[in-house]
């Protein structure tokens, strides 16, 4: 059973994403929050698998919440998805960088927000169904300068390429038809790497191809 923590300071909107979970087999919700700071307590309190986390709450925003859970070590398998009400907000890059695992437009369609919730629980990144390309271009275009690849000498040629791959925002099946190799190989390769970068997840794969020099803005295609 996945267990979510709806965090939101719109009540119709935590109810209305509470009964399309509930109504599913393998979720439930586990708990609910209208601000930043109730948040993290309930978080440390209930360790859900996933948060959904609205960006701007009030008392403590959810960026700032943000921080604060993937900074904790002890809630490392918790794993939060920013919800806003723009495609492209200003703060979705900084909550990527911060450790974020994705986040989903408000008003998603309820198959895409389910999808969202079981990728992110398998350690997928959701950069946004649909433009996550267009996302990856922006968050290159507003990234710092890329940093000494030192931090990826750990890795071998395939892992780099299969990062590269993924910094690009290429799924594991596009990876294994570019490489021509099995789609459970590709997969098996970007676990491989993310364990040796000590990545969260595939979002913060892609900040560290970026960060890294590995992959640079432009690459896409």
């Amino acid at each position: 059973m996945i267990r979510v923590l709806l965090a939101d300071d719109q009540v119709l909107v935590r109810a209305g994403f509470r009964a399309l979970l509930d109504a599913q087999p393998d979720i439930e919700v586990a708990g609910e929050a209208s601000d930043g700071e109730e948040a993290l307590r309930e978080v440390r309190e209930l360790r859900p698998d996933v948060v959904l986390m609205d960006i701007r709450m009030p008392v403590l925003d959810g960026l700032a919440a943000t921080r604060r859970i993937t900074g904790d070590t002890g809630l490392k398998d918790v794993r939060v998805v920013m919800l806003t009400t723009f495609e492209l907000d200003e703060y979705v890059f900084e909550a990527i960088r911060s450790g974020a695992s994705g986040f989903l437009v408000k008003d998603t369609e309820p198959d895409e927000l389910l999808r969202a919730v079981r990728a992110v629980v398998e350690g997928d990144a959701l950069l946004s169904p649909g433009v996550t390309r267009r996302l990856i271009a922006e968050f290159a275009a507003r990234s710092k300068e890329p940093a000494a690849e030192g931090a990826l000498a750990g890795l071998t040629e395939r892992e780099r390429e299969v990062m590269a791959l993924v910094g690009i925002g290429l799924s594991n099946e596009e990876i294994a038809r570019r490489l021509v190799v099995s789609p459970l190989t590709a997969k098996t390769h970007v676990s491989r790497t993310m364990v040796k970068l000590g990545a969260r997840d595939r979002a913060q794969l892609v900040v560290l191809a970026y960060e890294s020099g590995l992959v640079r803005p432009g690459w896409l295609g």
